[in-house]
């Protein structure tokens, strides 16, 4: 067995052996020429057979891609001339995606994505990748991943060696392929070739770490009555981690005085600005009484002082003066070797001085270590000169590590109103009831997960029905399988929780859940305090446990189609089909966390359940007119499903479209359709699952008097908060809410939505140029989604009817004599249907093809600009998104492709619109250490450059390039006003580049 730094080592020692024989093997090739205008709908040319093909969103047998329909369509040497080694990777930065956020293997390691961690996933239109439905060769493809919220596909599981094509249709198809196509349909088309390629890249970042090493090879042969292919491919992602670029290892505040200077504090003991990230190495220290003699007072549990301990006494050096080298009393401090310091974070020159930027927070992930192996073969067979019967099969394993590292917190009282008589800590100014909270660090956080993913199919198709010729017929079975593993660090929760309001020694008694031995921790040990935790610690505290999750799909499909009749204008033509599907999902945590011994994290059970859904469809296609006065061609195109669900009810859908060929310039497209989405297997069966939020994230009426005063909050909501009966003045100090999340069974309805296009294709007659300009809008209504703790409690007091509005019945409040008065208790945030969410925009692709004496120049350009991105939650409060973080309204890809002979150069540039929080964010008040200061809360435009250049020679290719050339950086915002995803002083969003300039290198060889 290997380990993983053994298999790591293992397989770029097999990729670069693989390049080394690829180089010296015979002369140096470069990669082979490919069309550089990719097939789309828009594309008037005739195919160069007369073959009928099925395209994506049709289930009619067509000649090319004249259709109603708005389709991209993309090589896998597309991916390739941009350095792309997936094809997650590449469809994600498309435009049709790029304008909305996407789950990547980066964000799935830093926050909790369905699907798991290293998940990848596609998301059309920013509606979700649960509304964005993957086909593989034109059938359904079963999700991976793991935990309960399995559901979409996972484009880990299909590696780019195996794929020709990716048709993405940029519409609405529930008619034709059923749930989850409501934003639009991802068909990825495997290779047919016959001849055998093998194929090694690597990406080497400028900056170091996160390289990529892929080798491939694939074969495919063709006999007389058949053929088949295969493909292997393995592939490793190396980890970045935070500290392995400036632009994340540190948490600058980043906010300006007026005249634009720099106004965030320096740490005088780097010279460098203060990082402001996770607190390491402190007591928090909460007091009702005057602190330490002094005469200051600080609010009941509000803005606590730290007792910081540091390595060595640097702080004293830097005019803070250590309070004590020792504690006399046994019981709440031993005695520890090095000085300790009270820290006030209220004063500049102190909070200069709080150590917030641990080396663990540098080791972290943020894009985690991954490996892919992946099998995919598929065949035909003639089993009569008009019966073929066909297979495909799909195995794949990945595996992700992410380290992590995270602050742990235990609670020590003084107070006899409460917690008993302890004796003071200090010598002089503590008394009433008093709190110290020590915080240690640690690195015991990390988490991996191994998926296995099988798909298999098997089918027959034939080219008569009944004996018509003008009739073909396709039916297939198919079943997909998903196991995963998913391993996580823990801390036991009862070894925190059993120690709280201790006043003597628990040795000799067993812990309340595991039942081990108990064993005294000194919580203020310095050493515990900054990360270096003892082995007896470490033992007593720290555990580790294994989930596993398991999805199954199954299906069958059938479908004929033919021409029915001739009218004046052509034959008019029909498909008819049927679809049967089975779900199941097991999700079982691992046993501390079902045994609820995790501290400070979700609490899950057991997701298991089923769905059975069953439908039948039918697609007409009418010619109107055919070379008249008033159009070249007139075609309507009407499709409809009736779709039967197990766990919900029925419905059908429809779809309209019309296709008009002016002339051979001017074409216009139009369809208009519905959409039914029955919620996934977790949004229905997801076992309860408990978090923890802190009060002021989620509560509007913290001091809302104050806030009101400040236009931190509306009239409306301070008028609510006060009605609700609520302190004006409550500080919202004390113990964070706790969230449940859960699945709605027997309470959700289906989602319906309905979708319009309309389109313009120009084709200029003197020039070989294409102009598509297509206007989209969605409107989901009765969204599945979850509403979040914040939006659930800030819809409630944003309500304008607030005694009626069933928001405020999702949370519960302490009573005014409960510890912690008026503190929200708990939040219930299960899957809901919401009112409705609306993206409206326009999509604009053109390419353009020159040939010069010297050469062939080629130019796409693809543009997608959005005009409304709008969700309507419950209670009347419309969240527009439109333009703010991970949401730019402009992103485009500029190419320029230029083929001379043996040699290809290609100049690619992706944009990345502007987005602002400004509006977001309103009237609340800019202040950083009790200043006035002016936040970031905008983005500026960011375009990507990538270049390669490559030479074929013979049965050889090969390609150099660079991706991301100019390093550019993402953009920096003001981290402390919460108005956008950061990690360090960075905008995290998906749109952006985190590795920086790469330089990569592929080369093949055919035979």
């Amino acid at each position: 067995m290997y380990t993983p730094i053994e298999k790591g080592r293992l397989l770029r020692s097999t990729i670069l052996a693989g390049l080394a024989v690829a180089s010296l093997s015979g002369a140096p090739v470069f990669a082979q020429d490919a069309e550089q205008i990719p097939e789309q709908a828009e594309d008037d040319a005739e195919p160069e057979t007369s073959d009928r093909i099925v395209v994506t969103g049709s289930r009619i047998r067509r000649d090319g891609f004249n259709s109603e329909i708005p389709l991209d369509v993309f090589t896998a040497d597309d991916a390739a001339l941009e350095g792309n080694v997936d094809i997650a990777d590449f469809l994600q930065s498309a435009t049709v995606a790029a304008g909305s956020a996407q789950v990547t293997s980066a964000t799935s390691s830093q926050f909790v994505q369905n699907g798991g961690t290293g998940v990848e996933t596609l998301s059309l239109r920013g509606l979700g990748a649960n509304r964005t439905l993957v086909l593989l060769n034109g059938r359904r493809a079963g999700p991976a991943g793991v935990r309960g919220g399995v559901s979409a596909f996972d484009l880990n599981v299909i590696p780019l060696a195996a794929i020709e094509r990716v048709e993405v249709l940029k519409d609405g198809a529930s008619s034709i392929y059923g749930s989850d196509a409501v934003a639009g349909v991802v068909n990825i088309i495997t290779r047919q070739d016959e001849g055998g390629t093998i194929d090694g890249f690597i990406s080497v970042p400028g900056d170091g770490a996160a390289e990529q090493y892929r080798l491939s090879g694939s074969y495919g042969w063709e006999f007389d009555r058949g053929g088949f292919r295969v493909t292997l491919d393995a592939f490793q992602q190396r980890e970045l981690a935070q500290g392995d670029r400036d632009y994340f290892s540190c948490g600058e505040p980043y906010v300006f005085n007026n005249d634009g200077s720099r106004a965030d504090l320096i740490d005088p003991r780097t010279g460098s600005y203060s990082c402001e990230d996770l607190y390491w190495g402190h007591v928090w220290v909460y007091d009702y009484a005057p602190f330490f003699g002094d005469g200051t007072t600080n609010l009941p549990l509000q803005r606590p002082r730290l007792i910081q301990y540091d390595y060595d006494g640097s702080l004293a050096a830097n005019g803070l003066t250590p309070i004590g080298t020792s504690h006399a009393n046994p019981f709440w401090f031993t005695a520890p070797t090095d000085d300790w310091f009270l820290v006030d974070p209220r004063v500049p020159e102190q909070r200069a001085l709080v150590n917030y930027d641990h080396p663990f927070q540098d080791e972290s992930s943020m894009v985690p270590e991954t490996e892919r192996y992946t099998v995919f073969a598929d065949g035909h067979f003639d089993v009569t000169d008009s019966i073929e019967l066909y297979g495909e099969a799909l195995l794949n394993r990945r595996e992700t590590y992410v380290n992590a590292y995270r602050q742990y917190w235990i609670y020590m009282y003084n107070g006899e109103d409460l917690w008993g008589a302890y004796p003071d800590p200090f010598a002089a100014g503590w008394g009433g009831m008093n709190e110290l909270s020590p915080t240690p660090i640690t690195d015991h956080n990390d988490s991996s997960v191994s998926i296995d993913y099988q798909r298999f199919v098997a089918g027959l198709r034939g080219d008569t029905l009944f004996g018509l010729d003008t009739w073909s017929w396709d039916m297939a079975f198919q079943v997909s399988r998903s196991e995963g593993e998913y391993w996580d660090q823990r801390i036991y929760a009862d070894a925190i929780y059993d120690q709280y309001y201790r006043s003597g020694s628990c040795v000799g008694t067993l812990t309340s859940i595991r039942g081990a031995p108990c064993i005294d921790v000194d919580w203020l040990d310095p050493e515990l305090l900054r990360g270096n935790v003892p082995d007896d610690v470490a033992e007593y505290a720290f555990g580790e446990e294994t989930g596993r999750t398991v999805y199954d799909q199954r299906s069958f499909e059938a479908v004929a189609s033919g021409e029915v009749f001739d009218l004046p204008a052509g034959a008019v033509a029909m498909a008819l089909g049927v679809h049967y599907r089975e779900d199941e999902i097991n999700d079982t945590p691992g046993e501390l966390t079902l045994s609820g011994n995790v501290w400070n994290s979700s609490v899950a059970g057991i997701t298991a359940g089923s769905d059975t859904t069953e439908a039948i469809f039918g697609e007409l296609s009418v010619p109107l007119l055919a070379d008249s006065r008033f159009a070249d061609s007139l075609e309507l195109t009407v499709s409809g499903r009736y779709t039967d669900v197990e766990s919900y009810g029925s419905g059908e859908t429809y779809k309209v479209g019309l296709n008009w060929a002016v002339n051979d310039v001017v074409r216009l497209r139009a369809t208009h359709g519905t959409s039914f989405r029955t919620p996934a297997l977790f949004e229905l069966y997801l076992s309860n699952q408990t978090g923890f939020l802190g009060q002021r994230t989620i509560d509007p009426c913290i001091d809302y008097a104050a806030n009101l005063a400040a236009n931190v909050i509306s009239q409306r909501v301070a008028d609510n908060c006060a009605a609700d009966g609520l302190p004006d003045d409550m500080s919202g100090s004390g113990a964070a809410a706790t969230i449940v999340t859960g699945g709605g069974f027997g309470v959700l309805d289906a989602e319906t939505s309905e979708a319009t296009n309309i389109g313009l294709v120009l084709t200029p007659r003197t020039i070989n140029f294409r102009l598509s300009i297509d206007y989209y809008e969605i409107e989901v209504n009765d969204e599945v989604s979850r509403l979040g703790a914040p939006g659930i409690v800030g819809g409630c007091y944003n309500s304008e009817d607030f005694a009626n509005e069933p928001l405020c019945d999702l949370f519960t409040r302490n009573s005014p004599t409960d510890p912690g008065p008026y503190l929200i208790n708990t939040v219930r945030d299960s899957f809901i249907n919401i009112n409705s969410q609306i993206n409206r925009g326009v999509d604009i692709n053109a390419d353009y093809l020159h040939q010069f004496d010297f050469g062939d120049l080629s130019v796409n350009l693809s543009a997608a600009y959005q005009l409304e991105d709008k969700t309507d939650l419950l209670g009347g409060v419309v969240a527009d998104f439109n333009g703010e973080g991970g949401d730019p309204k402009l992103v485009g890809d500029l190419s320029f492709t230029f083929v001379r002979n043996d040699w290809t150069a290609y100049w690619g540039m992706r944009y990345v619109g502007p987005t602002s929080n400004r509006q977001s964010y309103g009237n609340a008040a800019q202040t950083y250490v009790g200043q006035p200061v002016n936040y970031k809360l905008w983005t500026e435009t960011t375009i990507y450059h990538n270049v390669s250049l490559q030479r074929t020679f013979g049965d050889w290719s090969a390609r150099v390039g660079v991706s991301n050339v100019f390093d550019e950086h993402p953009p920096s915002v003001t981290a402390i006003s919460g108005e956008y995803n950061t990690v360090g002083r960075s905008a995290f969003y998906s749109q952006y580049d985190w590795f920086g300039r790469r330089f990569f290198a592929n080369i093949v060889r055919t035979f």
